[in-house]
């Protein structure tokens, strides 16, 4: 009964209360009781408002406490004081979600939050403002900068969703990350971090304000970590009377167009947060992101995947990502059964070998809590510890609740593993559904903004269009090849003469200026030259962001410098003009049945009805080049196919389209291509998890649910399909001992021929089963004196 009481106090201590938030040199202070908080961040403009309830309710199953979210300035304040809190840009309306499923909230006001975002959220009416400097003790940006934040704050305030006010945000943060920047500065950094500082605790919310990445963050406001090992890199609090947060534990690594997709393992997440635990006393996590989503528009920043942070716990879809998910709720209930002695209790730490440590925490009606720690990333290893013999992996952490039984082991994963699965539901592959309209191409003749220079990018177009053309005329006296040179600060160029496209280059995320030099095909005479150059999405961190450039910055034929010709411009694109993406202007268009060509720039339009059933719907777009894709109106990112991984595959191949933009018929899909591409490959797609896999051993902590009820139970695989879906077949089954594990398997020398049987009977039907790892369930033993796993994977229909 002792550990049905412990459950019902986790459970206690995870609901919102009201009063004002203070801390203390180990943890925040909500309603006079210290909270050790496990968080996690959820955007509310990377999803839809439809999708909300869901992912918080994930977030609250996968044990957390808090949901953590930036406020973006420029999708609040598109231009000075003009405010947009609708659809996805409804912050109150999330955080009251928040609230109603009885968790707390955080609110990262920033207002500069760089997070991939185009321009770090800054809207770009600020580059525009006389004299102004960004993030430094500049009087015009700490101006703007304020009444944003006040903006917010008395929001907040008028619903009473404050904890003070008996709502759910417990703690604000000011600024982002601006250690990184501070001396580009000078003796302005430090200032404005004050003025900042003090900024933001002057608004009176009654909960504490914190300053990430700023190891000098001015009292009472709290520095905190950002990063992937916190406990380790860490310079801790500074001050002995502030907690130990980690407002950023980075659950991925975000992707841009190019990069190799890298997988950070649950096991190295769990490590690390219970290192940051026992080492710097934390007690506050935020995994950034937990889910990611969608970068919707063009919204993401410079080279940024549509796609953000898809390898989180909760995909971009919002579908539970296994292992990574259940690892991560096992650990949070695991810390939980501890949480009054880590948090009121007394701690004590010594050796168990040359890098093995005991962590021991002892409450004062006799809790004994320990986490034994093996840092030792290449050897596992045994210890002693109060007379009990304990075997640590390598590189992992085990937790003791009562100082005796593991109930949980970071590099152990005993929660099942899944697949996704896209399957094609509509393919658009006959011409007869698509439509075409050819973007026009500029010259010099049809321009009306017109300078005796090469202009700067951005503040030409307002950051109102990715695209702006470059025109110039071009007097030859005979027709021949010439070369032409054109140094670009960013990011695509694609270069026409008279109509006819001769070139194209792009740069890289880390470089992203690049010179495009070929031969063009001149005639005798006048000759057109139009160059569009192309961004894919704004800066979004660095000093000085205001003086950041990008577009044309020298061209040349021959020996012939063009820098100081007379250019001609157009800002956007035709089709942008005309709306093409949207009901009312497609409708007005004059569009040609689709004809096979390889021209570049032309839009593409067809119709589909939405798949039946309620699984995440994505558009495939593999057989496409560089783009942007409407679905009724609504953008649903840029796209950039034929920008490859070094693996030669394409960075992302599927875009997500939300069930709230589709109609159940008739749905407008439009796509606007920069380069030859066929459209005729295209399809519509659902999203669902399709396989299930477990894998525990005779070592394996047992979930902490049954060590809760009755410790020393033996561990079991445990399988759930989605909701709707029930196992169908048994794709593999082994007792014994298994090569390989969840990603890579195949049957071991010892292995019982009942595995499969055993495993169907429990299992075929079903939307969820347990198969306990014991000799009696497979009928004995069928190979005395090996050590035993047991391995499952099972498809879901």
């Amino acid at each position: 009964m002792v550990w049905l009481w412990w459950l019902g106090a986790v459970v206690a201590a995870a609901a919102v209360s009201g009063g004002d938030v203070t801390y203390d040199g180990r943890s925040l202070i909500i309603g006079g009781q210290r909270k050790l908080i496990f968080s996690g961040s959820i955007h509310y403009p990377r999803s839809t408002p439809d999708m909300w309830a869901s992912l918080i309710s994930k977030a609250k199953s996968g044990g957390l406490d808090a949901i953590d979210t930036y406020v973006f300035w420029n999708l609040h304040e598109p231009q000075p004081g003009q405010y947009d809190f609708s659809g996805r840009r409804d912050l109150l309306r999330f955080i009251k979600e928040i609230q109603s499923q009885g968790l707390y909230a955080c609110l990262r006001i920033g207002p500069f939050i760089e997070g991939e975002w185009s321009y770090g959220g800054l809207p770009f009416w600020l580059h525009d403002v006389p004299n102004i400097e960004f993030r430094t003790d500049n009087e015009p940006f700490k101006f703007y900068m304020q009444n944003f934040t006040t903006k917010i704050v008395n929001m907040m305030k008028s619903e009473n969703l404050y904890a003070s006010q008996g709502g759910p945000i417990i703690v604000s943060q000011i600024e982002n990350e601006y250690q990184n920047v501070e001396k580009a500065f000078g003796d302005k950094g430090p200032s404005y971090v004050r003025w900042a500082a003090a900024m933001a605790v002057g608004l009176n919310t009654g909960v504490p304000w914190v300053m990430c990445k700023q190891d000098d963050a001015p009292d009472p406001v709290i520095n905190s970590c950002n990063g992937m090992m916190c406990g380790e890199t860490f310079v801790g609090p500074n001050s002995p009377n502030k907690p130990a947060m980690w407002t950023e534990d980075w659950t991925h690594f975000y992707d841009n167009y190019g990069n190799t997709t890298k997988v950070r393992p649950a096991q190295d997440i769990a490590y690390h947060v219970a290192l940051f635990i026992v080492k710097m006393n934390g007690s506050y996590i935020n995994y950034y992101m937990y889910h990611g989503g969608t970068n919707f528009g063009r919204n993401a920043s410079a080279f940024m995947l549509t796609s953000y942070y898809d390898q989180a716990p909760l995909d971009e879809y919002g579908l539970i990502r296994q292992p990574k998910w259940g690892h991560l709720k096992e650990m949070h209930a695991a810390v939980k059964l501890c949480s009054q002695t880590l948090l009121y209790g007394t701690k004590t730490n010594f050796s168990l070998g040359s890098r093995q440590q005991a962590y021991v925490y002892n409450g004062g009606n006799g809790e004994c809590a320990a986490f034994l720690v093996n840092t030792d990333a290449a050897s596992d290893a045994e210890v002693r510890f109060q007379d009990q013999t304990y075997r640590l992996p390598r590189k992992s952490i085990s937790i003791l609740p009562d100082c005796k039984t593991v109930a949980f082991n970071t590099a152990k994963v005993s929660s099942q593993y899944s697949t996704r699965t896209m399957k094609p539901v509509v393919k658009l592959d006959s011409p007869e559904r698509w439509q075409e309209f050819d973007e026009a191409i500029p010259s010099f003749s049809d321009t009306l903004l017109r300078s005796d220079s090469l202009l700067e990018q951005m503040n030409t177009t307002k950051d109102a269009s990715d695209y702006l053309w470059y025109t110039a005329s071009y007097q030859q006296s005979e027709e021949l090849q010439s070369v032409i040179t054109v140094d670009s600060r960013g990011h695509v160029l694609r270069a026409f003469v008279n109509e006819v496209f001769f070139g194209s280059r792009h740069g890289i995320y880390r470089n992203q200026s690049f010179t495009l030099e070929t031969d063009a095909p001149f005639k005798s005479g006048v000759n057109n030259i139009s160059l569009l150059s192309i961004m894919i999405g704004l800066p979004d961190s660095g000093p000085h962001m205001e003086g950041r450039a990008s577009g044309l910055r020298n061209a040349s034929i021959g020996d012939k410098d063009l820098t100081y010709y007379s250019w001609g411009y157009q800002v956007g694109l035709v089709g942008e003009k005309l709306q093409l993406y949207t009901e009312e202007g497609s409708s007005k268009a004059e569009w040609s049945k689709f004809n096979h060509s390889s021209q570049q720039l032309k839009w593409y339009k067809s119709n589909f009805d939405a798949p039946e059933g309620a699984d995440p719907v994505a558009l495939n777009l593999g057989s496409m080049g560089k783009g942007a894709a409407w679905i009724n109106g609504e953008s649903i990112g840029r796209y950039w196919i034929s920008f490859p991984q070094p693996n030669g595959s394409p960075s992302q191949i599927w875009y997500h389209i939300p069930r709230s933009f589709l109609k159940p018929t008739n749905n407008l899909l439009i796509l606007f291509e920069e380069e030859a591409a066929n459209p005729l490959g295209v399809s519509v797609d659902t999203v669902s998890v399709t396989r299930v896999c477990g894998h525990v051993s005779d070592s394996s902590p047992p979930p902490v649910i049954s060590y809760q009820m009755k410790r020393g139970r033996r561990p079991k695989v445990r399988l759930r399909c989605p909701k709707s879906k029930n196992i169908s077949n048994i794709l593999f089954a082994s007792f014994g001992s298994p090569l390989g594990d969840c990603s890579s398997y195949a049957a071991g020398r010892c292995h019982s021929t009942s595995s499969f049987n055993v495993v169907e009977r429990a299992c075929l039907g079903r939307r969820m089963c347990s198969v306990p790892w014991s000799y009696r369930s497979f009928g004995g033993d069928p190979c005395p004196g090996v050590s035993k796993d047991l391995l499952i994977e099972a498809e879901c229909q």
